[in-house]
């Protein structure tokens, strides 16, 4: 992530190094950072940060990529199309990632500043609609937050298992609620005993699967009650023609099995006489017994992907 002459994010403090207070973020035009965006989670009062979705380029040249462990999501994700792409919501992102990515410090100041106010008392905010953890650094500034400001809610999806299981399983604020959800390069990594989001073709698909509960009512039931939540596909043609009947975690499941195919022909060419199988992460359906899923490595800190 980011090019030659740019400091990559990631290089920062360590979550048992407390964050200075630093000074105050730049925040042009003066108006929230926590956006109510989503007509949706209005309703439940819920609000809401957002960064630009996987992988693009700032105005002032730097590449990033938002999402580093993305995987098949890339393929069918909402927030790489639609209102997200319009100049004035992309733009907004993207502030929001220069002001985390040249400040975190103060950044995370302001926003614990911002959350002071009467109005975040007893409220909820979703870390995320579009976006996810990028960094360690980026992570930790967030538990910071979380931990200032105990009487407020906070709650993820994330495709980040491996930040998570090293900064925040140990020891996770009480106010933080997250989700793994599928579709991501570490799916593999995941267990029974963790809470899962899978994105299904239809609000149908998951009333007739057991074990999966719909979180269309209310997105907060994604952290709370069944461990197993489904998400209706959003209703945009060109991606459920995409997704067709697959659920997003088989999605990956394929991704990685071609993956794997591709291992074993070069290996084979190589020379190399170990089998496809030897060569292979072991993988699993969610609605079987034992470990869940699929994926490969990554570092949350390699430039963006070129798009095609």
């Amino acid at each position: 992530m980011g090019e030659a002459g740019h400091r990559r994010p990631g290089k920062g403090k360590r979550c048992s190094e407390p964050l200075g207070r630093g000074h105050h973020a730049a925040d042009p035009g003066g108006f929230s950072l926590l956006l109510r965006q989503n007509s949706r989670l209005r309703v439940h009062g819920i609000w809401q940060w957002s960064l630009p979705a996987w992988a693009g380029r700032l105005p002032d040249g730097r590449s990033y990529n938002t999402c580093p462990s993305a995987g098949a999501c890339r393929h069918i994700c909402y927030a790489l199309v639609g209102r997200f792409r319009m100049p004035a919501v992309l733009a907004a992102h993207q502030r929001n990632l220069q002001l985390t990515l040249d400040d975190l410090d103060g950044w995370a100041h302001q926003m614990r500043d911002e959350l002071t106010a009467q109005r975040f008392h007893g409220a909820a905010v979703r870390i995320h609609d579009s976006g996810d953890f990028y960094s360690s650094a980026y992570l930790c500034a967030w538990l910071s937050i979380i931990r200032a400001t105990p009487s407020t809610r906070f709650y993820c999806y994330t495709k980040e298992i491996l930040l998570f299981r090293e900064h925040v399983e140990p020891d996770p604020p009480p106010n933080l609620s997250w989700i793994y959800s599928l579709g991501g390069i570490h799916d593999h990594r995941l267990t029974p005993n963790d809470r899962v989001a899978d994105v299904f073709p239809n609000e149908e698909y998951i009333a007739t699967t057991p074990e999966w509960t719909s979180q269309s009512r209310c997105d907060l039931d994604a952290v709370s009650g069944r461990p197993r939540i489904g998400v209706p596909a959003n209703n945009i043609p060109h991606l459920r023609a995409r997704q067709g009947q697959r659920r997003l975690g088989e999605m990956q499941r394929e991704e990685d099995a071609a993956r794997r195919r591709r291992r074993a022909r070069r290996l084979t060419s190589g020379g190399c006489t170990r089998s496809a199988e030897q060569s292979s992460r072991p993988t699993a359906a969610l609605d079987s017994p034992g470990a869940l899923d699929n994926g490969a490595s990554t570092d949350a800190t390699t430039p963006a992907p070129k798009r095609s």
